[in-house]
């Protein structure tokens, strides 16, 4: 499934999620509120629900405006705003946590995954597979943020970076997979 196409009619997302897109960039917050109203979302509200669909074609319209490095910013917004399971307290929980919280802003439907498919301490590497509609900056940017606030203390940098060797939603794949090492 390639980025902006839902995987199917009639998902919604709160408004919680819907509002970290407009303070992920306070400078363009003007600009985010009228490009979600052009798409059907005015005045988004927290404790309300919008359809994906109209959320996506925000996204789509501000990567095609602001680039590759905004919807990175707004990802790396995520974790900052939407609700996320209150126990996180180390890396490993919280990249897993990563889908939990995606399913707890998101209802109605098939909205698919953010799996942690490998998480190896010793190595220093973890393996993420997004398989979601949602721009691959984006989920870089939410893997981002979640990785540096919960690094080992001892851990200086972490690095999120797209697997290319892996096919991706930017070539039209259905999912992304990304490479966590510390």
């Amino acid at each position: 499934m390639a980025q902006y196409i839902p995987f199917e009619e009639g998902i919604e997302v709160n408004g919680q999620t819907v509002l970290s897109f407009i303070n992920a960039l306070p400078m363009f917050r003007d600009d985010m509120l009228e490009i979600l109203a052009k798409h059907g979302i005015s005045n988004p509200k927290e404790g309300e629900w919008y359809p994906q669909l109209a959320w996506l074609n925000a996204f789509k319209e501000i990567g095609e405006k602001y680039g590759a490095n905004t919807l990175f910013a707004i990802g790396k917004a995520i974790p900052e705003n939407a609700d996320f399971p209150p126990d996180i307290d180390n890396l490993e929980k919280a990249l897993g946590a990563i889908d939990v919280a995606y399913h707890m802003n998101h209802t109605k439907g098939n909205i698919g995954h953010y799996t942690l498919v490998k998480f190896n301490e010793e190595d220093k590497i973890a393996i993420m597979e997004c398989r979601n509609p949602y721009p691959s900056n984006f989920d870089r940017g939410i893997i981002t943020t979640m990785a540096r606030k919960f690094k080992p203390p001892s851990v200086l940098m972490i690095a999120v970076e797209l697997d290319t060797s892996k096919p991706s939603r930017l070539d039209g794949a259905e999912q992304c997979t990304y490479r966590i090492t510390w």
